[in-house]
């Protein structure tokens, strides 16, 4: 049974002033295709929303990495976004909202498993944002794309499960390589308490670098937590310390485990 279009506006913490706007991106074409009757039907499917949802995203994205690496150049800029915009973290993000139990289907997209393709769940996570857009304005989507499509991969996708992209920033080698452009001791990782059940554990992972830089951070693997712990401890070294040494660039990939 489809699930509610109300339960996922909890979801995606926002509720739609227009809610046909909502029920619209959520229905795929062959749905759309079945429901005419003539040439002359009203398009009623969500093409036109994931049109200009795609469009949307891509704007905030690129916004987004501009504010928060002003030092980069168009090149990594580039190579970030296009992660961030890629079909295979999109999926990600529309698996975690759960969206397939949202569609509405043609029945013969429903009885080929519709509900679970990359494709469509992309789509319709796009069209979600246009139609977002369209009901809310732009701060609207600012926060939606902020909250889900931005947050996870600066800490890592592997939260998410084994078939979605890894992070996109591997901050352990970028400290690594900072900490040495700094003529400053190697990055040492303690895990300092591990706490849950053992199937759901969480970690918190200590680094330090020499004696006046350390930071700790949790993660369901220490892995994760390691990463988020030197990124922290690499964000404020990159800005603290002594803009004569070169700085070192984040690599593409996720890290070594723990």
């Amino acid at each position: 049974m489809r699930a509610e279009p109300a339960s996922l506006e909890l979801r995606i913490d926002y509720q739609f002033s227009h809610a046909e706007l909502l029920r619209r991106a959520l229905i795929h074409s062959s749905l759309a295709n079945e429901s005419r009757t003539g040439v002359s039907s009203t398009l009623n499917d969500n093409e036109q929303l994931e049109f200009l949802g795609d469009s949307v995203l891509g704007f905030l994205v690129a916004e987004a990495l501009v504010r928060r690496f002003p030092e980069y150049r168009e090149g990594e800029l580039s190579r970030l976004k296009a992660h961030l915009v890629s079909a295979a973290h999109l999926h990600g993000v529309a698996r975690r909202l759960d969206l397939g139990s949202y569609l509405e289907l043609g029945r013969s997209e429903e009885m080929s498993g519709g509900r679970a393709k990359k494709t469509l769940l992309v789509d319709a996570l796009e069209a979600i944002i246009g139609a977002m857009w369209l009901d809310g304005g732009l701060e609207a989507v600012r926060s939606f794309v902020a909250a889900h499509v931005l947050d996870a991969p600066f800490f890592g996708d592997e939260e998410a499960g084994t078939d979605i992209q890894p992070a996109i920033t591997n901050f352990k080698s970028a400290l690594q390589e900072l900490a040495q452009a700094h003529k400053l001791p190697q990055p040492r990782y303690t895990i300092v308490r591990e706490r849950g059940p053992e199937h759901s554990k969480t970690f918190t992972v200590e680094v330090r670098v020499g004696k006046d830089w350390a930071g700790q951070a949790d993660g369901r693997t220490k892995k994760i937590a390691a990463q988020r712990a030197a990124r922290g401890v690499y964000e404020r070294l990159r800005q603290e310390a002594s803009p004569d040494s070169p700085p070192a660039e984040p690599h593409l990939g996720a890290g070594s485990p723990t």
